[in-house]
């Protein structure tokens, strides 16, 4: 009989990394122009990643998929317009758009992410990563942080042309790992674990990006685990897989 294996299966932007670069990507850029329509750069952000993470997940449903970031690129100025700029093109151009799309590119590695890496690599456990888009520039993240993570060790939806939270999105992965071995998925987006959950992973959620778990809504959540900081998330992962 093989040796069973242990395994995490992170989600990484959002929660490896943070979205602060990019939301000061835009300050940076946009700022002084929001601002004279009472909108703040982490808002405005904040409601054009969702709108396009909602689009996104739309059209991967309607067997439509597109990479997340062409998604982002093509909802820029309806996001504008719907918060509230009357004519957005007078606001901003294509190029300003495309600085403020680079913010995703300089995202930086969460405080604790190479502490809890570490502690599970020490406990034999192997880390993957789960993301959409290039998994070459979601290794920048990473390797900017001097944190190694092997290419292989990236798994990203575009490959399979189904993006989360569609259940077939983390079937796919559950089945590139052995049959018998322990498997686990972290993520700081309550929706992310609790889909990855319904396909056999173990739950590990991290407060580090939403604050809230919002049970009440996420009722069906099977999480092992629930914890502040990512260190101490993998602590706990580390503990209940003995």
């Amino acid at each position: 009989m093989s040796p069973t294996h242990k395994h995490v299966v992170f989600d990484v932007v959002g929660t490896c990394v943070s979205f602060d670069a990019y939301y000061e990507r835009i300050q940076t850029v946009l700022g002084p122009k929001l601002r004279e329509h009472t909108i703040t750069a982490q808002h405005f952000g904040f409601t054009w990643q969702t709108a396009a993470e909602l689009e996104f997940t739309f059209l991967s449903i309607s067997e439509s998929y597109k990479p997340y970031k062409d998604v982002l690129r093509g909802l820029f100025y309806r996001t504008l317009s719907l918060c509230g700029v009357s004519d957005p093109r007078s606001l901003a151009n294509d190029e300003e758009r495309e600085q403020c799309i680079e913010g995703y590119g300089a995202l930086q590695l969460r405080p604790g992410c190479r502490e809890a890496l570490k502690l599970l690599r020490e406990n034999d456990f192997t880390v993957w990563c789960f993301t959409t888009g290039d998994v070459q520039r979601v290794r920048g993240y990473f390797e900017r942080a001097g944190v190694d993570m092997p290419l292989e060790n990236f798994i990203s939806c575009d490959v399979a042309g189904v993006a989360k939270p569609a259940l077939p999105a983390y079937k796919s992965v559950w089945d590139q790992l052995g049959s018998d071995d322990v498997k686990w998925f972290a993520a700081a987006h309550m929706w992310d674990v609790t889909a990855a959950t319904k396909v056999g992973f173990r739950g590990a959620w991290s407060a580090v990006y939403e604050k809230e778990a919002c049970l009440d809504v996420f009722s069906d959540a099977r999480l092992e685990v629930v914890a502040g900081d990512l260190e101490n998330m993998a602590q706990q992962i580390v503990e209940k897989s003995h």
